[in-house]
């Protein structure tokens, strides 16, 4: 991939996407597509076919899907599914028939069985049942991996998997009801600290264990794959560490200046007791992650409050 390819970032708006696109510009790759969700509806096939026969992309990072938190998982599952599938099989068959030099597909570490060993091994995948209310999510990831797998296998189409650990930092959603763990905390804390309340409740027990991932380090780690490898099998980004929630809660409380309790219900679903991704491969690889668990939160916290902040003084 040279600094002068046309290269498409597929989902430039989400988390992932925006720190590719930062990443891509920041090594002086200048010539990227882009489309909004409203330019290019990915589950739309034709609409697709006909942007890959029109644009002509050669390299493609394919980072676009539904994405949400346990709880947008487990409540619409039909819809997570169904836009997962639509958006891997549009976009990989129609650039490995408009003749995409090379794609890198962005997985997800739900793919892996709910008791799956600990660290995870990438052959853990369909080794054990999923986790019940990721299942919809998972199932369409590990369909865009086979895809990937057959397509090179078949016609000799170049994609490449990565599947990262647990995602946050700037550009994530901090929606209560959709966001991920770290900026669903964030907005609870920060709103909990400003109203001065005196307890916050987090789902589950806080004793399953999450590995986090800063963006930046995710989108590092998809430049050097592009860059340094080709192969079907999948390859597990991740830091080699973990935490608890309760240690993740009483972190991010640190962060935002939260002085009252935590209170865990666990009347609500913990999700996977653990899991932390063996990075031995990626290792191996030349890549490992650098930006530290605290240092990431605190910077991502800033990033949310700069655009609180802003959206404050704009009403």
């Amino acid at each position: 991939m040279q600094h002068d390819s046309r290269i498409f970032v597929a989902g430039h708006r989400g988390l992932a996407g925006s720190a590719i696109c930062r990443k891509l510009r920041d090594a002086g790759y200048m010539r990227l597509i882009v489309r909004s969700r409203e330019e290019l509806d990915l589950r739309d096939g034709s609409a697709v076919r006909e942007f890959f026969t029109g644009q002509k992309p050669e390299y493609v990072f394919l980072a676009a899907a539904r994405v949400g938190g346990i709880l947008a998982n487990s409540s619409r599952p039909a819809e997570v599914l169904h836009d997962n599938l639509a958006i891997e099989i549009n976009v990989i068959d129609a650039a490995c028939r408009a003749g995409v030099r090379k794609l890198l597909f962005l997985g997800s570490s739900a793919i892996y069985p709910e008791s799956a060993p600990q660290p995870i091994r990438e052959e853990s995948v369909l080794a054990g049942l999923l986790e019940p209310n990721n299942e919809g999510y998972a199932i369409g990831k590990i369909a865009g991996i086979k895809m990937a797998q057959a397509y090179r296998r078949q016609h000799g189409f170049r994609a490449i998997t990565l599947i990262p650990t647990n995602l946050y930092g700037p550009g994530d959603r901090f929606d209560p009801t959709s966001s991920r763990v770290v900026p669903a905390m964030m907005r609870r804390f920060h709103e909990a600290t400003a109203s001065g309340t005196p307890e916050v409740e987090i789902w589950g027990t806080g004793t399953p264990r999450r590995e986090l991932l800063h963006v930046d380090d995710l989108a590092d780690a998809a430049l050097h794959l592009m860059l340094h490898y080709d192969d079907e099998q999948i390859v597990n980004v991740g830091t080699g560490e973990d935490v608890t929630i309760r240690e993740l809660a009483e972190m991010i409380g640190r962060i935002a200046g939260y002085r009252g309790r935590l209170v865990f219900d666990s009347s609500k679903p913990d999700g996977t007791p653990r899991k932390l991704l063996d990075v031995s491969r990626v290792g191996a690889l030349g890549w490992k992650a650098r930006i530290p668990l605290r240092e990431g939160l605190k910077s991502t916290y800033e990033w949310y409050l700069e655009g609180a902040l802003g959206k404050s003084l704009s009403r």
